[in-house]
């Protein structure tokens, strides 16, 4: 059964849902599944733009083979190798060998690495400003390397002043019958989702993403058709200034982020006198979470949101509770910058894991550390909180 949709005259999405994978990239949880979309344009010539993975493979063919009508396939359109994407190029080639496959040079060479097939005798390869007449419509290419993969480009169509965007202003989850973003309530369902999609699998090139939207700021794009979520026909910008913040590191929120790693529940019950201390003073929507029962990505979603981030860890075979090492280096690695740090330690009989949290975050870009650290041994006592009384105002501070 074909569940194709029409998005307007000449233009289809045949793209599917997977709500069976559990986790996406084999890394990120993915409780609301995933979409893997893909656009067909049925002008004098007609141009598949991405094929899916092979976990949609049968209906995205009924999709195809019933919007194509019995009509030729003239073109594919590759903007991106990752085989979520690309896994069905060798059987599209079998249904339609008369296709042609356009890419540019570095995909081209991914596609003979993924498959073996007679690839020069039906590739057209493109670069940067290159277009592709297709009757009414004029596609023109626009290389966006390592968003997130070397080889990625977008596809612009200068007629319909759409942009196909590969992976880029995508998100994670599956579509429900709705495919445009106006048709959902994205700030409550979607954007938790888009945030943990972008700053988890692009946040680490936030410069390359930069580069894409100046060029994107360049042209007249009334739509955004992305290869995973819904599709943007209108405020257009809301989705654009999320991508900005995210990509030039800077905090969507004035906000606190509550960190833990606890072994026993001391560090844990810190955390949370601290918590409650904030909300006295103030502060609203604080987020807290337990490094050890909380995916990373989650984790890492959240400090690209929030301003302020208290880590408190226990220490653990002289070191960091393993749990809260690896959100930091995993921080580190998507190059989070532009946050205030507060630290809390703990440690029965030598507590360092305040030192080596500081000594990771020192690595990172323009952190700012407050200087009341404040370190435990096994348990607070009540003659610390006066510490904690003044880790709590110079957080509220800061906030200011």
């Amino acid at each position: 059964m074909h569940n194709y949709r029409k998005i307007n005259d000449d233009l289809f999405y045949i793209g599917a849902s997977d709500r069976r994978l559990a986790l996406f990239e084999n890394v990120y949880p993915v409780p609301r599944g995933v979409s893997y979309n893909s656009y067909l344009l049925l002008d004098k010539k007609s141009v598949l733009l991405d094929t899916a993975d092979a976990s949609v493979a049968q209906q995205f063919f009924a999709n195809l083979e019933a919007a194509l009508g019995g009509r030729r396939l003239d073109y594919l359109v590759v903007n991106h190798m990752e085989p979520d994407h690309c896994a069905l190029i060798e059987d599209l080639l079998l249904r339609h060998p008369e296709l042609t496959i356009v890419t540019n040079a570095k995909a081209a060479t991914m596609i003979r690495q993924f498959f073996t097939i007679d690839l020069d005798s039906r590739l057209l390869t493109v670069k940067e400003g290159d277009t592709l007449a297709t009757g009414r419509h004029t596609l023109t290419f626009v290389m966006a390397p390592m968003v997130h993969w070397p080889e990625a480009m977008v596809t612009y169509d200068t007629t319909d002043h759409t942009l196909f965007s590969a992976d880029a202003f995508g998100t994670f989850g599956a579509l429900n019958g709705n495919i445009y973003a106006d048709e959902v309530d994205f700030d409550r369902d979607w954007l938790d989702d888009a945030r943990r999609y972008l700053v988890n699998i692009v946040g680490k090139y936030g410069m390359q993403v930069q580069a894409v939207l100046k060029k994107a700021a360049t042209l007249d794009i009334q739509m955004i058709c992305p290869l995973h979520g819904p599709i943007w026909r209108k405020d257009l910008a809301y989705f654009i200034n999320k991508y900005d913040l995210w990509s030039r590191y800077e905090p969507e929120e004035r906000s606190v982020l509550l960190a833990y790693g606890s072994i026993y529940g001391h560090t844990a019950a810190a955390t949370e006198k601290l918590a409650a201390l904030l909300a006295d003073r103030g502060v609203r929507d604080i987020a807290m979470y337990d490094v050890s029962q909380t995916d990373v990505s989650y984790l890492v979603s959240e400090a690209f949101r929030c301003s302020h981030i208290v880590l408190a860890s226990s220490t653990y075979n002289n070191g960091i509770f393993t749990p809260m090492e690896n959100l930091l280096l995993d921080l580190k690695a998507h190059n989070l910058q532009n946050r205030t740090i507060a630290i809390i330690e703990n440690g029965t009989w030598a507590p360092v894991s305040g030192k080596l949290m500081r000594s990771i975050i020192d690595e990172m870009k323009n952190m700012t550390v407050l200087n009341e650290t404040l370190t435990l041994k096994s348990a607070m006592k009540e003659e610390q909180m006066p510490v904690l009384e003044i880790l709590a105002d110079s957080i509220v501070e800061s906030l200011k």
